[in-house]
């Protein structure tokens, strides 16, 4: 099993760390949509659209994205579609979570399946507008996740006893989420303090632009961001352990899903561009 996790990630990186780097934000943009077309078709199997009906829905979801681009290029959209993204998902998460497991399927799949395709494309249009703003800046909303999600597995390890949502995710705990939070608030400090100072940075990172705006409202800011990831990552444990599903599909040896990796991506995005844009 780790052979594979670490053959399927030498394959990712060589296919997206060319287009990360590339100073164009175009071919990025079209990685990132067969990304999401595939979390589309994991999304509708997982919401109760079998085989060629996930496939169509995966499709949809992936012409929406190029119709974006090619309608709008890569040009910023108005910052009221941050917010309503945003909205979407602060209260349509804390409403699922509220439902838990047994009340995912109750809500009408039409809606379920509406609900997924409006969270997969908005956080898919602020992933592409992370780029354009600035490699610095797309790898700050990457990292800030990535930190939260390690950090929170070594404390929660170390010292979780508190359960954070045990019809969930039993393995979560609070200690961890304190921990995550730790991490991240590290992390902006030496970010704001070393990395854009030091270094010949092509933009500023996520963390900079809140503290230029926001002054130390910036902390707030963070932690309702690592708070979201949080969700995120809840959200896509929800909807699998409503239907029974260990991995959102197999499309990623040794990894599960594209939603698996993504999960807690999803809300971070739009919610970072939305409170840059205020």
């Amino acid at each position: 099993m780790l052979k594979t996790r670490i053959i399927t990630a030498i394959v990712l990186l060589a296919i997206l760390l060319p287009v990360l780097f590339q100073a164009s934000p175009w071919p990025f943009a079209w990685v990132t949509v067969v990304l999401m077309g595939a979390a589309g078709w994991e999304w509708a199997r997982l919401n109760g659209l079998p085989g060629t009906g996930a496939l169509a829905a995966g499709v949809a979801l992936a012409l929406a994205c190029v119709w974006t681009l090619l309608i709008g290029g890569l040009h910023a959209p108005p910052p009221w579609v941050w917010s309503i993204a945003s909205l979407a998902w602060v209260l349509g998460g804390a409403y699922a979570l509220k439902a838990g497991p047994t009340g995912w399927p109750r809500i009408a799949r039409g809606a379920r399946l509406a609900l997924g395709a409006l969270l997969l494309w908005g956080a898919w249009l602020a992933i592409v507008q992370a780029k354009v703003h600035g490699i610095n800046f797309l790898l700050s909303i990457f990292c800030l996740v990535w930190m939260a999600d390690i950090a929170a597995y070594f404390c929660g390890r170390a010292f979780g006893k508190r359960k954070l949502a045990p019809g969930i995710s039993p393995g979560k705990s609070w200690e961890g989420v304190w921990g995550g939070l730790a991490g991240v608030i590290l992390l902006g400090f030496t970010w704001v303090h070393v990395i854009d100072v030091n270094v010949a940075v092509d933009s500023p990172s996520l963390f900079t632009l809140l503290v230029q705006r926001h002054g130390w409202i910036s902390l707030l800011a963070i932690v309702f961001l690592t708070a979201m990831s949080v969700v995120g990552d809840l959200f896509e444990s929800l909807v699998k352990r409503a239907v029974g599903a260990k991995d959102s599909s197999h499309l990623l040896p040794g990894h599960g899903g594209v939603l698996d990796r993504i999960d807690a991506l999803l809300p971070v995005f739009p919610l970072a561009l939305a409170l840059i844009s205020l």
